[in-house]
C-alpha cells in the first residue's frame, strides 16, 4: 500500500486551494498554479487539510498497478505546488573558468564561455534570473520542474570537466578531478 500517499497534507494559511473539475488550483503570494488529478485518485479538501484516496477496487488494482504510485506522486506534486506558490524554488549555478561570465539583457541570458561567440538563452515565462556577480546565476520560479529544467539546460551548455574543473556547475556540486598525464611519455 502507498503509505506516503495516504498522509494528509497541511495547507498553510497563506495558500488558497480550490477544486475545479479534475484539477486543483493553488494561489499564494508568489503566484497561481494548477495541478491535475489522475484517474483512480480521489482528493478531499476539508478546511486546510488535503487527503488523497485510492478509489480503485482491489480486483481492479491487478489491472492498474500504477494507481498506488500515482497517489504518492500526486501528493508530492501537490506539496511542490504549495511550496512554489508560497516560497518559490531556487537553483544556483556557478561559472568556473577564465573569462566565464554571464549577464541578463531583457529576456535573454548571455553567457561568455569557451566559445568564440557568447551563448544566448531565452528566459522562459515564469523564470526570474538574478546575477549578483557575473559568475553566479540565481534561477527562481514557482514551478519546481520548470526551474530545474532551465538550470539543467544552462548547465548542459558547458558541464564541468574533470581535468581543470572549468564549466557551469550547481552551487555545492563536487567535481572529481582526474590526474593529468605525467612522466616521460607525456613530453613526446
Amino acid at each position: 500500500m502507498a503509505r506516503l500517499g495516504k498522509k494528509p497534507i497541511l495547507v498553510p494559511d497563506s495558500v488558497k486551494v480550490k477544486r475545479e473539475q479534475d484539477a486543483l488550483v493553488f494561489e499564494g503570494k508568489a503566484g497561481k498554479m494548477e495541478q491535475g488529478i489522475p484517474l483512480g485518485v480521489e482528493v478531499n479538501i476539508e478546511g486546510n487539510i488535503i487527503t488523497l484516496k485510492n478509489v480503485i477496487s482491489p480486483e481492479e488494482r491487478k489491472l492498474y498497478r500504477k494507481t498506488e504510485a500515482l497517489q504518492g506522486l500526486t501528493r508530492r506534486l501537490i506539496l511542490n505546488k504549495i511550496k512554489g506558490v508560497s516560497e518559490r524554488f531556487e537553483k544556483v549555478l556557478e561559472l568556473h573558468g577564465v573569462g566565464y561570465k554571464g549577464e541578463v539583457q531583457g529576456k535573454k541570458l548571455i553567457l561568455s564561455l569557451e566559445f568564440s561567440i557568447p551563448m544566448e538563452i531565452a528566459i522562459p515565462d515564469g523564470i526570474e534570473i538574478e546575477l549578483p556577480r557575473n559568475t553566479m546565476i540565481f534561477i527562481r520560479g514557482i514551478d519546481k520542474e520548470q526551474v530545474g529544467n532551465f538550470a539543467a539546460t544552462v548547465r548542459a551548455i558547458s558541464p564541468p570537466e574533470p581535468y581543470k574543473g572549468k564549466g557551469i556547475r550547481y552551487r555545492g556540486e563536487y567535481v572529481r578531478h582526474k590526474a593529468g598525464k605525467t612522466g616521460a611519455g607525456a613530453a613526446q
